[in-house]
């Protein structure tokens, strides 16, 4: 039997020496597979494509640097590389994708790809994720719901424990475990699975799209595991600004809203709206009463009003159509 075949897709947007470090990192630990690593700019527009191709030509690095020519998010930069497949044209048997700001220690997509080898079940797997300080980040969740909203936002015990099924954030398992979604930062995909059901959504410009592969993955039969022992360590939110916004941005609201309404109706992701508008308002009258910090984006509750009473302008959610073949296959 042949050795199974890697794609590494590797997405930068105005991060190239972080795009390079994660690169470096991952051409380490994917020795001795039959792998290939593509680094895809996603219209960077501020000379991080130059930068990337000729570093990589002066590293003699075995990679190709790819420009979108779009910034159509994360599931349309991923979904470029991914289409772009091995340099022989011959289709790989599993993609993995790669924040820039994400590091594999040595282990990590080996253990990934062992795993997915050995389960044929599984269609996804993901890694346990570590920040620089060395804190676990929470990268395993259920898919979110009416009452997990719910609970998220209103943020008390007894709530927490009467709604403890409907909880999103997953405690992190200490060995390999099957879960709902796990986070997009280091992620492996069987592309038999893709085959079936198509790559990332690209309506979603950034946030839920992982989740949406993962759903749709779940109900055409396809497995998502969380493997602790593929491990990496994750700066977190370097192209996105996420740890500095002061207010969720559009997207963000447009991402949920699409994520609900085209998994679930337009019913069901009105009540998910208004179940977190509930949880948010008691969670505030609870913060006014004991003069706590609310600790949420500024405006956050203003925002999610006005935006749900905005009329969803979005067509009505159909099915994608199967991409049946990413490349030719070796046969």
């Amino acid at each position: 039997m042949s050795a199974p075949r890697l794609l590494c897709v590797l997405l930068n947007w105005r991060t190239p020496g972080m795009t390079l470090r994660a690169a470096a990192a991952a051409l380490r630990d994917m020795a001795g597979i039959a792998g290939e690593l593509v680094i895809v700019d996603n219209d960077s527009d501020d000379g991080s494509f130059e930068r990337l191709t000729a570093e990589v030509a002066s590293r003699n690095w075995p990679v190709r640097v790819l420009q979108s020519g779009r910034n159509g998010g994360f599931g349309a930069g991923n979904n470029f590389g991914i289409r772009a497949g091995m340099s022989d044209g011959l289709a790989p048997d599993y993609i993995y994708v790669l924040n820039s700001d994400a590091f594999p220690d040595p282990g990590c997509i080996p253990a990934l790809l062992g795993f997915l080898e050995n389960h044929p079940k599984a269609g996804f797997a993901g890694s346990h994720v570590r920040g620089e300080d060395g804190v676990d980040h929470c990268t395993c969740f259920r898919f979110p719901s009416v009452t997990g909203e719910f609970e998220g936002a209103v943020r008390t015990g007894i709530v927490s424990r009467l709604l403890k099924n409907s909880i999103v954030p997953l405690a992190l398992p200490t060995r390999a475990t099957r879960v709902d979604w796990v986070a997009g930062a280091s992620l492996m995909m069987r592309r038999a699975a893709l085959d079936d059901i198509g790559l990332f959504d690209e309506t979603f410009f950034l946030y839920f799209e992982e989740t949406d592969l993962a759903l749709r993955a779940a109900r055409a039969g396809w497995q998502t595991w969380y493997v602790p022992e593929s491990r990496i360590v994750h700066v977190g939110s370097v192209s996105t600004g996420m740890k500095t916004w002061e207010r969720m941005p559009q997207y963000w609201f447009d991402s949920r809203r699409r994520y609900f309404t085209k998994n679930h109706g337009r019913a069901y992701a009105g009540a998910a709206t208004l179940s977190l508008i509930a949880g948010s308002a008691l969670w505030r009258l609870r913060c006014a009463l004991s003069r706590r910090d609310v600790r949420d984006p500024k405006a956050f509750l203003r925002d999610l009003i006005a935006f749900s009473l905005r009329r969803d302008t979005s067509p009505k959610p159909t099915a994608l159509p199967t991409e049946r073949r990413l490349t030719e296959d070796p046969k």
